[in-house]
């Protein structure tokens, strides 16, 4: 489903059962957080195969995805997560 080159020696390859399982496990994560049909989640994540997933278990419970772009001020990048009204962020803590 998914092959992933990231940085010298970063490659890995995802099946769909995998990517199924992984899918699944996010919608579970974010119903716990409260998430459900019609909320809004920002997705702030470099492009690695989880922003796929995080988009995906968004869609599997009906909740909206807003894509927000790493290069923006951290103001901006603020003010586009309140814009959309995101009920939580998905976010990375490095990439």
């Amino acid at each position: 489903a998914i092959h992933f080159e990231g940085e010298p020696g970063d490659s890995r390859s995802i099946t769909y059962a995998q990517l199924k399982d992984e899918v699944s496990r996010a919608a579970n994560g974010l119903i716990e957080l409260g998430v459900g049909k019609g909320d809004r989640v920002a997705v702030y994540l470099p492009m690695i195969p989880e922003a796929v997933i995080a988009m995906l278990a968004c869609a599997r419970i009906g909740a909206m995805h807003s894509v927000v772009f790493g290069g923006f001020s951290a103001d901006a990048i603020a003010a586009r997560i309140a814009d959309a009204d995101a009920k939580v962020v998905i976010t990375a803590d490095g990439g």
